[in-house]
């Protein structure tokens, strides 16, 4: 027997399902299976889904899984796996923090430089964040950084991951949305160069003020290499992964390929590197095959528990009421925008960013085509502030990833307050794009036809 007053109290609901999605995710159960559960307990409750759930659920779950555009995300994951057992990001980072060895800050930067390239050749975060971490705090603390600015170092930048493409966040929001997985590709690399602009010119001013929080290296460690030696070495290791963005981006935005294509196609080069760097291995092979294979069932079953959750709180009127609450403000135009970022931040410190997309974009997207603002320049400007959803307390995924990995005597403290400064820095670029929005608009009008 259903739950007669539940289908007429949408303000019920609408509080209800946060509620109990906040208490199970801090009692520590996975989030598909929370959004799964509580958009089943919710479907049976309610009359007006208590005996048709079943049927929603099945028909969202198969309309979600023959989704062509989603095979993107198995190939940019593949890609991203090949990238990180070449070793490619090695020999990135080696020829970099020789190259800014001299200057105060030069390893912070040359961290910050790696992760820019290796979002543009991976599309996720996770990855960029644990190999950084690995590869770079060591050597700042061997040379006596500070472990704040290195940690933030590497937890902001490792964030660009999900802006600049191939981004596996844009390509969902592509499906969200209703914009081009090429428009949203194309509007995202201005704001994540300038995102890592940003970065390192934080990371030369602070350690030009404040030498003692990024020291040049040391002249016996520079003199290791010799100029024609950092030549080779930045030639040998810059040309690949920039011929793979190449591969992936050009002939998306050349239009002789879909974004399912272009991704096979950066799978297939990225192989290619693999086998190249000389690290081919069966076991090594097989392995990535594994790690592939959980990435894209972690990410999809993500994505099918919020398609449950989003349609059950939907279907029972949440969303009205949550658009209803966000107009009701009278904030007018730029108010409105600002209460919809300042959500997204706030989930950002709970949520992964595929439920937030899940959950929102069906709710703000009403909400964006009634006060006219675009929705590229919008969905993109989404992208930007959900980066900090992986530096926030208490869930940002980055701070996880860098505590698992840091040397000892790297703290808590070190990686919270480090990353501090590197999210207020999210929040200037989003302002800036908001006040500059051709940053996302103008490449888009250019290369995508």
């Amino acid at each position: 027997m259903g739950f007669e007053g539940f289908a007429m109290s949408s303000g019920f609901v609408a509080v209800t399902m946060f509620v109990g999605l906040l208490a199970g995710l801090f009692l520590g159960h996975p989030l598909a299976f929370v959004l799964g559960g509580l958009a089943t307990i919710f479907g049976y409750l309610s009359s007006k889904y208590h005996s048709t759930f079943p049927s929603l659920f099945m028909n969202k779950f198969n309309a979600q899984m023959s989704n062509y555009t989603y095979v993107s995300i198995l190939f940019f994951i593949f890609m991203a796996n090949f990238m990180g057992e070449s070793g490619m990001s090695d020999g990135l980072f080696k020829s970099f923090q020789y190259l800014f060895g001299p200057v105060r800050g030069g390893v912070a930067v040359a961290v910050i430089v790696v992760s820019t390239l290796l979002a543009a050749c991976t599309g996720t975060t996770g990855a960029s964040c644990v190999t950084m971490g690995i590869l770079a705090l060591p050597i700042m603390k061997e040379n006596n950084y500070s472990m704040k600015m290195a940690c933030g170092s590497v937890a902001g930048s490792s964030a660009l991951g999900i802006l600049i493409p191939p981004s596996i966040m844009l390509l969902v929001l592509a499906e969200l949305s209703g914009c081009t997985v090429g428009q949203l590709f194309a509007g995202s690399i201005i704001p994540g160069i300038m995102l890592a602009i940003l970065y390192c010119t934080y990371v030369l001013i602070q350690c030009w003020l404040h030498p003692w929080k990024g020291p040049a290296l040391p002249i016996e460690v520079r003199r290791e290499v010799t100029g024609p030696q950092l030549c080779r070495m930045l030639l040998l290791n810059m040309v690949p992964p920039l011929l793979l963005i190449g591969a992936v981006l050009g002939v998306l935005f050349a239009g002789v390929a879909t974004p399912t294509e272009a991704s096979a196609t950066g799978a297939f080069c990225a192989f290619c590197m693999y086998i190249a760097y000389g690290r081919f291995t069966w076991k090594g092979f097989v392995k990535i095959m594994m790690d592939t294979a959980n990435t894209v069932s972690m990410v999809l079953i993500v994505m099918t528990g919020a398609g449950f959750f989003t349609a059950i709180f939907m279907g029972l009127g949440g969303g009205d009421v949550i658009s209803g609450v966000i107009l009701g403000l009278g904030l007018e135009r730029w108010g409105t925008f600002a209460v919809m970022m300042l959500v997204c931040f706030f989930l950002g410190m709970f949520l992964d960013w595929t439920a937030i997309l899940m959950i929102v974009m069906p709710i703000f997207l009403p909400i964006v085509d009634h006060f006219g603002f675009h929705r590229l320049w919008f969905t993109v400007g989404m992208a930007v502030m959900l980066q900090d959803s992986f530096c926030t307390p208490p869930f940002g995924y980055n701070l996880f990833y860098l505590k698992g990995i840091a040397p000892e005597g790297v703290t808590t403290e070190d990686i919270y307050l480090g990353t501090i400064p590197f999210w207020a820095l999210m929040e200037l670029g989003m302002a800036l794009v908001c006040v500059f929005p051709q940053l996302i608009l103008w490449l888009p009008s250019k290369i995508v036809h």
